[in-house]
């Protein structure tokens, strides 16, 4: 037989933290799947294999009742890694434990400790109401029955669907469903919830409206462990107590949201004002200052505002200074804003740190 694997760009330097123990761990992970081929490839070479590397060599570790964020890009192995940890993916090298059960070895305690929760999941019974679907799950996961419908009340209320009564989930938004899917999974009395991108399809209100829960109720009410998958930044930085930055199957950092989202978040600030010589000879004052540069306009006006974007460095206290100086010159300002870093322009600075640590 044939086989050929694809090849992998070299691994750039990483800066991964040390965490000592961890209640979820996952140590020198790699997985890879065979590509899929066109009928013409198969037909020309019916033996031949040629393979997608998902992970390599993924390591992780998370406290007990925390909730951590795996950030990646679409294809980045969020998925997969989850899999391998839900017990559904064998890995082809490394150990994953949850409390110390191997993933592989130890199976039913994984099982046990550990539920997924995958966002638009089609396991709900949408003919049926939210306490029925409860009801239904609570039997899988053998809930004793004189417990059951305490519990089922009390989940209910922790995700704020007491009140839909009769009312069929296929009748659900989808925070709605998402809220009953997280409930239906804390019915196991999981220690660990993996949670793979539970806001997807979510408007912004809903998507809002969960991530408080998830964070107020899940983490710190519940006592469960968390690991998020996202592939938005904005998300993993607000919600998650420690994050990891996955590219291309590798992890390239790992740490503190609050001090990655200092560390990699641009220093560049928007400005909406009116478009006229005010603010164009208050923004020149502060920038021959020194306390601002590379002013340059922005998409996004409307109507008679323009938006303006600019480098402030010097944190939070600089950005302060120079709006209050801005207003005391005259000059309206509508909004005054830090600019969200995209996923791929993190991902681009922590690779482009690393080759800089690398060859310092």
């Amino acid at each position: 037989m044939i086989t050929e694997a694809i090849a992998i760009d070299r691994a750039p330097a990483v800066h991964v933290e040390t965490v000592s123990g961890g209640f979820v761990r996952i140590e020198n992970v790699s997985k890879s799947f065979v590509a899929r081929r066109s009928w013409g490839e198969i037909l020309s070479a019916p033996f031949k294999r040629t393979y997608v590397q998902a992970l390599s060599g993924v390591t992780l570790a998370v406290r007990e009742g925390e909730f951590f964020g795996v950030l990646g890009q679409n294809g980045a192995g969020k998925t997969t890694l989850f899999k391998i940890l839900a017990t559904l993916v064998i890995p082809d090298s490394g150990v994953a434990t949850i409390n110390g059960s191997d993933a592989v070895r130890d199976v039913a305690r994984v099982r046990a400790q550990l539920v997924p929760v995958v966002a638009d999941e089609r396991s709900l019974r949408w003919r049926l109401d939210a306490y029925e679907n409860m009801r239904l799950y609570a039997a899988l996961y053998r809930v004793p029955r004189r417990e059951t419908k305490k519990r089922i009340l009390e989940l209910l209320e922790v995700v704020d669907l007491t009140n839909t009564g009769k009312r069929m989930v296929g009748q659900f938004s989808s925070g709605m469903r998402q809220r009953l899917l997280i409930a239906r999974a804390l019915l196991a009395r999981p220690r660990v919830l993996l949670l793979d991108e539970p806001t997807r399809g979510l408007d912004p209100l809903s998507a809002r409206s969960l991530r408080a829960f998830l964070k107020n109720e899940i983490c710190r009410q519940q006592g469960c462990t968390v690991l998020l998958a996202t592939h938005n930044a904005e998300e993993a930085f607000h919600l998650c107590d420690r994050v990891g930055i996955l590219h291309k199957g590798r992890v390239l950092r790992t740490g503190p949201a609050e001090r990655l989202g200092e560390e990699f978040t641009d220093d560049r600030y928007r400005l909406v004002t009116r478009p006229g010589s005010e603010a164009t000879a208050a923004l020149n004052r502060l920038a021959f200052l020194g306390l601002l540069s590379d002013v340059s306009p922005a998409g996004g006006s409307v109507e008679d505002w323009q938006t303006l974007e600019m480098r402030i460095p010097g944190g939070p206290a600089a950005a302060a200074s120079v709006l209050e100086s801005v207003v005391r010159a005259g000059v309206p300002v509508a909004r005054f804003e830090r600019v969200q870093l995209s996923l791929a322009e993190l991902i681009e600075r922590v690779q482009q740190r690393a080759a800089e640590e690398e060859h310092a």
